[in-house]
């Protein structure tokens, strides 16, 4: 025991014993609580936390203090990502990458190239995909596939996550034949012969779980390694990761108490888990160094836009035959939300079309009557197409829609396609949102998209992509000024996770969890906040990535 407690003293010594630091002559920015910019050139910090930002004065102030020079470089507060999937981003770093393939040849000769790497590999994974931006906009087959890997099964997730394109043997190993039924919340691609095409939507994907090999611990500590190394580097210091189940659960815990988390993790629970509710039962889980806070579950309402497989009121504009599908049962809404929310978990939800959102607000709306739960802060992860009658309820319920801006900028070449222009007026609306008094939670989804957070901020001001495309911006009436999208990456985005308290900003009392960059997003044209390059990045007052 004595061994132990001197580890841990040994382990947060810069905790309690020592100097405070003092980075001096920094361009530096940060929102307070209300949200209001403050501009400093020092900041001091000790036991991991912000004593005070100020001007050069605080040298005579802090006169034992270890004095650094910031160089006159621009410091902004850590950057949180409300929405990604960090063992996700760690797996995609660790597989094939899809995102740049041209064609679905091009796909499956990355596959090819990939799996002669991987000869040991039993099977072969992959991201990225996106039909969308092939020649055609066809879904690809598994017999493209089968000419370059034949002799083992390969899977292959879209870029959203929503739909799996398989190789034959994938569908031999799995049982997937013309006889196999599609699952509640899934669907089969077919032929017209009634044959598997290749393409799984949604739950369809989990046919194949069972077959999958096991996830290891070397596995999650190989990801969690690569995730965190690439998330510091991109000055992001915490992440609210979207849907995790046991093992990742455990191990979280696991890493936290060995004190060698990479980044500030909240983590939902999956509500798709097996073991939710022996994680429920376990209730909050919370370190004393705010590394690691379990409180909320994530319910997966409905598939994504650009596989049509997101819920609508009415059919897809270019699909009239489609409505998409719900992940979760409409009938079991009500005693998943009046679980979750009656054991006090905040309730997150994955709501793409405007019959998804419908839905969550409502059955909102009846849990809170019947078990309460309005006080949690619950979400809305994605709310991105909404009929405009539903958002003013976001207000009214005290729920937050969770955003990410390259989504809309990503999204922009197909979603009228999907859903007509009508339909646009309630869709990724950042800015109508925040004029009704509604925070926003900004994130990226990533892997989804990249998870550079400078491409988000760029996307939620100029509505472009990174080619500034379209020339004013896709929707621009939804744009956000860099504030309030710097608000949303920081202070908002702490709000969500029940953080405000304690991170999203650099004002005393907070733990110091900040970024030095090269450009000042304040003052560069817009166009260019996309290319701001991180130069450092510190959680709780150490260093812990350098340029």
């Amino acid at each position: 025991m004595k061994h132990l407690l001197f580890v841990s003293l040994i382990l947060f010594s810069n905790f309690t014993i020592g100097a405070p630091t003092h980075i001096t002559n920094v361009n530096g920015y940060t929102l307070n609580n209300q949200g209001d910019l403050i501009q400093f050139s020092d900041i001091v910090f000790d036991g991991g936390k912000v004593l005070v930002i100020g001007g050069n004065s605080l040298v005579k102030d802090y006169p034992d203090a270890t004095l650094i020079d910031g160089k006159n470089k621009v410091m902004l507060p850590g950057l949180i990502d409300s929405h990604g999937h960090v063992m996700g981003l760690g797996e995609t770093l660790l597989q094939v990458d899809l995102r740049e393939s041209k064609s679905a040849l091009d796909a499956a000769k990355k596959v090819y190239t990939y799996a002669n790497t991987q000869q040991t590999l039993p099977w072969i994974t992959g991201r990225g995909w996106n039909q969308v931006l092939w020649p055609g906009k066809q879904y690809p087959t598994a017999n493209i596939l089968d000419e370059y890997v034949n002799n083992k099964p390969v899977m292959l997730s879209r870029v959203d996550g929503h739909a799996t394109w398989v190789n034959s043997k994938a569908l031999e190993v799995a049982g997937i034949t013309k006889d196999t039924l599609d699952p509640p919340g899934g669907k089969i691609i077919r032929d017209n012969k009634g044959n598997p095409t290749g393409i799984l939507i949604d739950n369809a994907s989990n046919l194949l779980n069972e077959y999958l090999p096991k996830t290891s611990e070397a596995t999650l500590k190989s990801q969690l390694d690569a995730a965190g190394k690439q998330l510091l580097s991109e000055g992001i210091t915490s992440v609210h990761d979207a849907g995790i189940g046991i093992p990742t659960y455990n191990y979280y815990q696991k890493r936290v108490a060995e004190h060698t988390l990479p980044v500030r993790i909240y983590p939902m629970i999956g509500a798709y888990s097996p073991a939710m509710i022996e994680m429920l039962n376990a209730g909050h889980i919370q370190d004393q160094y705010d590394w690691l806070s379990i409180k909320s579950v994530k319910v997966y309402g409905d598939g994504a836009l650009g596989s049509r497989g997101a819920a609508l009121l009415k059919p897809y504009s270019d699909e009239p035959h489609n409505s998409g599908l719900l992940v979760t049962r409409e009938a079991d809404l009500k005693p998943l939300f009046d679980l979750i929310l009656g054991k006090g978990f905040q309730l997150n939800y994955h709501a793409i079309g405007d019959r998804a959102n419908r839905l969550a607000l409502n059955q909102f709306s009846d849990s809170f009557s019947k078990v309460g739960g309005q006080h949690l802060r619950n979400r809305v992860e994605h709310a991105q197409v909404i009929n405009i009658d539903d958002i003013p309820r976001f207000k009214t319920l005290n729920i937050i829609p969770a955003m990410q801006p390259t989504h809309a900028t990503s999204d922009m070449n197909m979603a009228e396609d999907r859903v007509g222009a009508l339909r646009l007026k309630g869709a990724y609306a950042w800015q109508t949102f925040l004029k009704q008094g509604t925070p926003v939670a900004f994130g990226s989804d990533f892997p989804v998209e990249l998870s550079n957070p400078f491409f988000g901020l760029h996307a939620a001001v100029t509505r472009q992509d990174r080619s500034n495309n379209p020339d004013k911006g896709w929707i621009p009436e939804e744009a956000v000024t860099v504030i309030q999208a710097f608000r949303g990456f920081t202070l908002d985005a702490a709000y969500a996770a029940h953080q405000e308290a304690i991170l999203g900003g650099l004002t005393p009392g907070k733990w110091a969890d900040f970024i030095l960059v090269d450009l000042d997003i304040f003052t560069v044209s817009p166009k260019d906040i996309w290319k701001t390059q991180v130069l450092e990045t510190w959680i709780a007052g150490e260093k812990r990535f350098q340029k």
